[in-house]
C-alpha cells in the first residue's frame, strides 16, 4: 500500500446500518467525487464498510472511475452498547479516556481498534497501491490514532461529514493530511 485515504460518510438520515444519505448526504458524495477526481491521488482499490450510508457516499466516484466497491465488516460503525445511552457522547468520551471501557454489548476503543488494524496489516502487506476507505467516524479517529497517538475524543467532535484524510509515508514516517475542506 502507498497511500491510504480514509474517508467518513456523508450526511446521513439516521445511525441504523441501512441509512441512506439525506439530500445534503447525496450532494456532499457528489462533491467527494470531484474532490478526489481532481486530487491528482489515484486511487487503485476502494473498500468501504457494508453500511448503505458508506456505500453511497463513496458511490459517485468508483462509477466516475468505473471501479468496484469492495466492503469489509472491519470497517463498520462501531457499537458502543446494545442498550441505549442516553448520555452516548459522554460515554464515547470516557471510552476515548480508558480504551478497555466496554458496555453492553458493544465493543471498546481497543477492540474496534484491533479491528480496523486487522485490516490495515493486511493492505500494508500487499503490493495494492493507493487504497481509498470509507468508513465512520468512531471508527475512523482510533484508525487515526495509528499515525498520530494524540488523536481523541475532541478530534472526533471536529469531524466533518464527509471528511476525508490522506496517510502516506515519507522518509520512513508517516504523515497525516485532511484534504476535505467544509
Amino acid at each position: 500500500m502507498e497511500k491510504l485515504i480514509i474517508v467518513r460518510h456523508s450526511e446521513t438520515e439516521g445511525q441504523h446500518e441501512d441509512s441512506p444519505l439525506t439530500k445534503q448526504g447525496i450532494r456532499q458524495a457528489q462533491t467527494l467525487a470531484a474532490l478526489l477526481d481532481h486530487s491528482g491521488h489515484n486511487v487503485d482499490r476502494i473498500i468501504s464498510s457494508p453500511y448503505l450510508r458508506a456505500v453511497e457516499t463513496i458511490r459517485p466516484f468508483a462509477r466516475s472511475k468505473g471501479m468496484e466497491i469492495e466492503t469489509d465488516d472491519r470497517l463498520e460503525e462501531r457499537v458502543l452498547s446494545h442498550e441505549p445511552l442516553d448520555d452516548w457522547e459522554e460515554v464515547l468520551h470516557d471510552t476515548f479516556q480508558d480504551p478497555d471501557l466496554k458496555f453492553s454489548g458493544g465493543e471498546s476503543s481497543l477492540e474496534a481498534k484491533q479491528r480496523v488494524l486487522s485490516l490495515i496489516d493486511e493492505l500494508e502487506q500487499q503490493d495494492c497501491g493507493n487504497v481509498l476507505l470509507v468508513t465512520h467516524g468512531n471508527l475512523l479517529a482510533l484508525l487515526l490514532q495509528k499515525y498520530n497517538r494524540e488523536i481523541g475524543f475532541y478530534d472526533w467532535k471536529r469531524l466533518s461529514r464527509p471528511d476525508v484524510f490522506l496517510v502516506q509515508k515519507q522518509g520512513g514516517e508517516y504523515t497525516v493530511e485532511r484534504i476535505w475542506e467544509d
